[in-house]
Order: C-alpha cells, then sequence, then structure tokens
C-alpha cells in the first residue's frame, strides 16, 4: 500500500517539478493546482508555448517517468460511450455492490472545507485557527466544555442539518430494483437517509449519530440527536455548560462512535452488517457482479479501494467502475473489466436517470 501511495506522489511531484521549470523558464506566473488532472493540463499547456531549446536531464527524465506511467494507463472511451456501458451494465448487473468513501458526500454538496463550514463555524475558526471540518476533529481542547461545544456543532453541521442529498437519492434510483449493497466509510448516514434500506449498509467507520463509552466497554451506542438539540443553543463562546458535557447512562464518559484507534466500539449490529456483507460477496462471486466505487481515496484504501480491484480481478463475471476525480487508475493486476470515470458524479448518476 505504502508502494502505491509512493508512486503516485512521486509522479505528481515530478508534474509538479516540470510545472515550475517551465513557468519559471517562460516567466509565467500561475498557480499550481491541487488535482492531479488540472496539473496535467497546465503542463501541457505550457509545453505549447514553450520556446524549444535544449532542456537540462533531469526534466527529460522527468518527462519520460510521466510519458511512460501515461502509456500504462488503460485507454478511456469518450464520456457518452462509458455512460451507455454503465447503463447496460447496471441493467444486466445480478448483484451490484456500492462503495463510497467520502468524494461521494463531497460530490453531493457537503463540503468539509466550503462556504459553509466557514460561516457555521466562524466563531471556531477565529478562536481556534480551523481549516476544516476533518482536522478540526482533532484539535487538543483543553476543556471538555470547550470539547463538546464543538462537537454538538460538529454532529449537527455533518449529521443533521441537510437530511438526504440529492445524489444520494438519485443513486438509488439507480439500483432501487436490483440485489445491492452499500459498503462505506462515511460516517453521515446519508445512504440511510436517502432511503437504502438498514439491512443493506454496512458503515465500517462509525456514525456520527452515536456516543459510545470513551473507553470501549461495553460495547454499546447511545443516540445523540436529543442532547444535540439540547446543547446547540446554550453554546457560549465556544463552550457549554458543565452540566451539559454527555456521559453513558453510568456517569462514564464518552466519546465519539468513530474509528480512530482500538477502543472503536462494534457493537452487535456492526457485526451483524460485516456478516451481511460478506455474505453478499459470496452469493455474488460466481454470478454478474457490478462493482460501483466512488470517491474513494488513499486514507483507508485496505476497506474498499484494494478489496473492489482484487474482487474484479479475481471473480470470473465482475466489472469495477470507479468514480475518482484524482486517482481512478487501478492498481492490481489482471483486471479486464474496469470503467473509470473523472467526470463529475451528479452528472453521470443524473444521465443514468433521465436518459
Amino acid at each position: 500500500m505504502k508502494k502505491i501511495r509512493s508512486k503516485i506522489m512521486d509522479r505528481q511531484a515530478n508534474i509538479e517539478k516540470s510545472i515550475a521549470y517551465l513557468a519559471a523558464d517562460e516567466q509565467v506566473r500561475c498557480r499550481i493546482p491541487s488535482s492531479p488532472g488540472e496539473r496535467q493540463r497546465l503542463l501541457r499547456a505550457l509545453m505549447n508555448v514553450w520556446e524549444p531549446k535544449e532542456l537540462p536531464k533531469e526534466f527529460l527524465a522527468m518527462q519520460d517517468a510521466e510519458l511512460q506511467a501515461q502509456a500504462a494507463e488503460p485507454s478511456i472511451a469518450p464520456f457518452s460511450e462509458r455512460v451507455e456501458q454503465l447503463r447496460r451494465l447496471v441493467r444486466e448487473a445480478d448483484y451490484v455492490l456500492i462503495g463510497a468513501g467520502a468524494g461521494l458526500t463531497t460530490a453531493a454538496g457537503l463540503d468539509y472545507a466550503g462556504e459553509d463550514f466557514r460561516r457555521e463555524f466562524s466563531e471556531w475558526i477565529t478562536r481556534y485557527r480551523f481549516t476544516d471540518l476533518y482536522t478540526a476533529g482533532f484539535y487538543p481542547f483543553e476543556t471538555e466544555e470547550e470539547r463538546w461545544a464543538y462537537w454538538a456543532k460538529h454532529i449537527w453541521f455533518a449529521r443533521y442539518r441537510t437530511g438526504a442529498l440529492p445524489l444520494y437519492k438519485e443513486l438509488l434510483e439507480v439500483v432501487r430494483e436490483k440485489d445491492y449493497f452499500v459498503l462505506t466509510t462515511n460516517v453521515d448516514a446519508q445512504f440511510e437517509m436517502a432511503g437504502f434500506a438498514a439491512e443493506r449498509i454496512f458503515a465500517t467507520q462509525g456514525d456520527y449519530a452515536f456516543f459510545q463509552p470513551a473507553s470501549g466497554e461495553p460495547k454499546e451506542l447511545y443516540n445523540n440527536r436529543e442532547w444535540v438539540e439540547r446543547v446547540l443553543p446554550k453554546i457560549r463562546d465556544c463552550r457549554i455548560p458543565s452540566e451539559m458535557v454527555p456521559h453513558t447512562p453510568d456517569g462514564e464518559p464518552v466519546a465519539m462512535n468513530l474509528r480512530c484507534d482500538n477502543t472503536f466500539v462494534e457493537d452487535a449490529r456492526w457485526h451483524e452488517q460485516e456478516a451481511r456483507y460478506s455474505a453478499f460477496v459470496q452469493r455474488a462471486a460466481d454470478k454478474r457482479l457490478l462493482l460501483l466505487e466512488f470517491g474513494v481515496g488513499f486514507n483507508t484504501p485496505v476497506i474498499i479501494r484494494m478489496p473492489f480491484e482484487r474482487m474484479a480481478a479475481q471473480l470470473p463475471d465482475t466489472t469495477l467502475v470507479r468514480f475518482n476525480r484524482d486517482y481512478p487508475q487501478p492498481y492490481q493486476a489482471g483486471i479486464e473489466r474496469f470503467i473509470p470515470f473523472t467526470e463529475d458524479i451528479n452528472r453521470i448518476i443524473s444521465q443514468l436517470n433521465h436518459h
């Protein structure tokens, strides 16, 4: 896994160095984009306006490495052809397994660093210098009153504020008539809120809606919605009253039910859903299985990204369709049925439903 991530990072570093060299040589002022696709387009644009001259060997070596990497990538059919292929695959599939990471919720409109975050967390941004919701969750607050004021706002923002987002509802329409299952590392419960059957969802990393014992024992979860609604109006100066700091029914400290260490609670329902997921994969193994992977990066690739690639390579009639703006390419050898999409997920799902 480290080798795969290192290869990707090395390639992006080479592209960035090439852009910086050409921009400096041509005295072009430009911002290097964060998206790998946008970086490649900028590099091509600079090459088009570059005045031919002798180049240093390091630059030529970087260009050679990039060209070899591009040549190794599978050829991509035009967008309309890929959408038509996907439509046919959905229609003909016996089973559909959805794997979803943070990129799907971002595409759906819940941006952890966008305008909504800046508006709703302006006081926290000023006080604690927060830049996004994800990293803010690791902030070492000095008091429990500060910590739980923040988490009340965080839970409301990411779990209860929006309800089901339209993209998730549209995705349900794509698979509603199919035998489907959802494997997700997201903790926002968007699939369940959109109407996906709860027994067909395995959320491996937890759910914002639940507290757990901070010690990890007993293996119990406590719904926090009533607490959030009660606490939000009481927040003053990024703090809550001491008596509103949450505890277990026995008065013990609680934590969020989000996987971060070995105290994460996998309760009875977690294990039930794990078993349902395994049974689904076993049933589908020798049938026409369609893997739909949405927005899965390299934070926890061993949960969805790598297993999906192994299934695509090893199971006899399985197709992997990967929706990923930045890293669509597979790394598992032997994948014969693979369709990548780097385009906007909303556009793709809309076309599937309304063509």
